[in-house]
């Protein structure tokens, strides 16, 4: 069966068979995957009254463990956004209540973010609606197809994220 990717690369090939256009397939495609999955992921995030970066926080923080606070660098670093835009989510989580910034009792001038119990609440009520709608976006690929498509996505990840390519 056809889609939408399929008909680009066509066209393409009518107009330009001069040219390998067989990278559109891929790229194309990865962008649409991510243009269909966004709007599910942000109406579940909105459900509990989070947007894709406040989820993205509190998930890290969850993950790594109520006894492991993070620095801010360190939530830089694990959401892959500048130390200004993790600021800024952190401004608004520690307004709402989610999560708290104190000093590292080792060294004042780091700042040391966890979670509120309310925070923690929140992250735990909103992860299992998110892993189901991961789950419901993932339907149409049974276990074997998911590895493959993660172990080839790790491929190119690996490659595009590889500081000396």
């Amino acid at each position: 069966m056809a889609d939408h990717v399929d008909t680009v690369l066509a066209q393409w090939a009518r107009q330009r068979p001069d040219l390998d256009v067989s990278p559109m397939a891929v790229i194309g495609r990865l962008k649409r995957v991510v243009a269909a999955l966004e709007p599910e992921m942000r109406r579940t995030f909105a459900a509990h009254g989070l947007d894709a970066a406040s989820f993205d926080v509190l998930a890290t923080l969850r993950r790594n463990g109520p006894d492991r606070p993070l620095t801010p660098a360190e939530l830089m670093r694990s959401a892959m956004v500048t130390s200004g835009a993790v600021t800024q989510r952190l401004d608004r989580l520690q307004a709402n209540g989610l999560v708290t910034r104190s000093p590292s009792p080792t060294d004042g001038r780091v700042v040391l973010v966890s979670l509120t119990d309310k925070g923690l609440a929140l992250i735990d009520g909103a992860l299992p609606d998110h892993l189901a709608t991961e789950e419901r976006l993932l339907a149409a690929l049974d276990p074997a197809a998911r590895d493959g498509l993660a172990a080839t996505l790790r491929t190119l990840l690996e490659a595009l994220e590889d500081p000396h390519r």
